[in-house]
């Protein structure tokens, strides 16, 4: 009775109630695999990495050749970097299921966070030997293939991502895979995160250079800010009414880079191809400090995010160093999680309270004369309103669309990337970045 309240728990995403269950049903019934196996998902689930890991080890203990709570544990330990004891799980669990497709996915994953790549592509691909349809080996090689630079089968095997089934149930019309769009009207389905959109959003226009009547589905916040896009017939928001049976087509965002042909050398970058409406940056203006060069700063991304505790700044007082520079008037672009920070080292406006949205993010930023931003939609607004941006990214899992090792990017001509040291953290980094920021002001004042 306990043990199915807790899986039920768990259905209905009450992580935390089926903790509870879970914890009783294993007092009553301290050997019983299941129980265990199940606490440790449930724990994991709540964000009880350690309890989770505790649990998962008893279960295996009493069930030794588990392969699914190996995996499991492997994955959990993934998470919080205990890399060589995920990584021998990983392996123990292919000695026992050498065809099975998951294991081999697993530790492609593990293989790739350790920048062991050439290990990494060789399992996924091991995967997808013994499982052609695999989606999330298909995805994990997408990624690898992609920051590689390896744009053509990338793009392919990111088909085999997850997607959520309302587009295809709501529109009436058939998913575009590349058939002649003059003359038809095609619908672009959100994806991802509001940075993807900023990003992605430029194949509009390919989109109405092949003679397509284009609409656009975005995040409620980006809205009004992609009302100027060039290329959009429409743009709806995801949180009022569309029309299902107008179009012709329907896209998701992420599979327009791969129905475009993009190549690194191909990717359209007329930027930029957003702005700042001319009012709301006048208006802007009068807010911001006059004296000064205007540097923008972003230190945090969506804590939802699965790789956020790498790509964002531990706290505002990391980028102290920025705050000893003469010359300066920073402003805070933070909003969401951080926008409450304060440093006692940075003198800095917070204008979030009258941010409204990207529209007056972009209305900021037109004012500024650089950002400096971790890895999330700022970073995007900025390139693609053509303003010098520097890019903070870190060295643990960075995203696949800076590529390796390098320090520009052809999706936005204007940003250059800042990488961490292997070994060494953010302070190193912005150390760096607070010489180059004093030699730019020289240059620039």
């Amino acid at each position: 009775m306990l043990f199915a309240e807790g899986n039920d728990h768990l259905n209905k995403g009450d992580a935390v109630a089926a903790v509870r269950c879970f914890l009783h049903a294993h007092a009553l019934a301290p050997d019983k695999v299941e129980i265990l196996a199940n606490l440790g998902y449930a724990q994991e689930q709540a964000g009880m990495w350690a309890a989770a890991a505790d649990s998962y080890r008893q279960a295996l203990a009493l069930r030794h050749d588990s392969v699914q709570i190996m995996q499991n544990l492997a994955m959990l330990l993934l998470k919080s970097k205990q890399f060589v004891e995920a990584e021998a799980l990983c392996r123990r669990a292919l000695q026992a299921q050498p065809d099975e497709a998951g294991a081999w996915s697993n530790l492609g994953v593990l293989l790739a966070c350790l920048q062991r790549e050439t290990q990494a592509e060789q399992c996924y691909r091991a995967a997808l030997e013994r499982d052609p349809l695999h989606g999330k080996a298909r995805f994990n090689l997408a990624y690898l293939l992609l920051r590689q630079g390896r744009l053509e089968e990338g793009w392919q095997m990111l088909e085999g991502r997850a997607l959520p089934d309302i587009f295809g149930a709501f529109f009436n019309c058939p998913r575009w895979s590349g058939e002649p769009l003059s003359g038809r009207a095609i619908v672009v389905c959100l994806e991802a995160g509001q940075g993807d959109m900023i990003q992605f959003c430029r194949y509009c226009s390919v989109l109405k250079q092949a003679g397509a009547y284009v609409a656009l589905v975005c995040h409620p916040a980006l809205k009004t800010l992609l009302t100027s896009l060039p290329g959009v017939d429409q743009v709806f928001s995801s949180a009022e009414a569309i029309p299902g049976a107008r179009w012709d087509f329907w896209v998701p965002l992420l599979s327009l880079p791969g129905l475009c042909g993009t190549r690194l050398h191909t990717i359209p970058a007329p930027v930029p191809y957003l702005a700042a409406d001319p009012a709301l940056a006048a208006r802007w203006k009068t807010r911001l400090p006059s004296n000064g060069m205007k540097v923008g700063l972003a230190w945090k991304g969506n804590p939802a995010f699965e790789n956020d505790a790498d790509r964002s700044l531990p706290s505002l007082d990391t980028l102290a160093p920025l705050g000893a520079l003469q010359g300066l008037a920073l402003i805070s672009l933070q909003k969401g999680a951080g926008q409450e920070d304060r440093s006692d080292f940075l003198d800095m406006l917070h204008p979030v309270a009258a941010l409204r949205d990207f529209s007056d993010t972009a209305a900021v930023i037109a004012n500024l004369d650089l950002v400096i931003s971790v890895d999330t939609a700022v970073a995007h607004l900025a390139g693609a309103l053509g303003k010098q941006c520097w890019l903070l990214l870190p060295d643990y899992r960075a995203d696949w669309r800076w590529l390796a090792g390098r320090c520009d990017t052809a999706w936005y001509p204007s940003m250059r990337l800042f990488r961490q040291p292997s070994i060494g953290g953010w302070a190193p980094l912005i150390t760096h970045v607070a010489a180059e920021l004093a030699h730019w002001r020289q240059l620039h004042g």
